[in-house]
């Protein structure tokens, strides 16, 4: 295999390019959170527990951000919600059992391991079983019918040839 200067300097220019561009999304800050100033209490051990809170919780809006990392007008309510209830002196689970009582399970960036969501956890799971299972099946199939099929004249001519002829040297 022949290599040329120019594909030498190529693919040297594209590993650093990619060197380059790690290096960058390493150092880069992570994704800011999107709690404003006048949401965050006083008292750090509050504040520690409502941002654990607010991250378990999915933003109805975005639906793919949890309530601490989305912007919309409702992920800003419901962490007002949450650290209202902080002060309230709630615990987490009956804020959580407050949320999920109001908004649903759909709430949880991690859904509750119950019959409802039984489909939720086991689906993928249960489709994956299914698929290897067809594919060996199918496989058997293949293989049972393939051994059964007789050669036809010209493939067992073909075989006659390919077996009487003697390697070289």
């Amino acid at each position: 295999m022949k290599i040329s200067m120019r594909g030498l300097r190529q693919a040297l220019l594209c590993a650093a390019l990619v060197a380059a561009t790690s290096a960058v999304a390493a150092l880069a800050p992570p994704a800011a959170l999107a709690v404003e100033a006048n949401e965050v209490l006083a008292d750090q051990a509050l504040e520690a527990r409502a941002r654990s809170l607010s991250g378990e919780f999915r933003c109805l809006v975005c639906q793919n951000e949890s309530i601490d990392e989305s912007n919309a007008q409702l992920a800003h309510d419901l962490r007002v919600l949450i650290r209202d209830q902080l002060k309230a002196g709630r615990s987490n689970a009956e804020i959580r059992d407050f949320l999920v009582a109001r908004y649903g399970q759909f709430v949880l960036l991690r859904p509750r391991f119950e019959m409802p969501t039984l489909a939720l956890w086991l689906g993928p799971f249960l489709l994956l079983g299914a698929g290897a299972v067809t594919l060996v099946v199918r496989a058997r199939q293949t293989r049972s019918a393939a051994a059964e099929a007789p050669l036809t004249p010209a493939e067992q001519e073909r075989l006659a040839a390919l077996t009487e002829a003697k390697p070289p040297g």
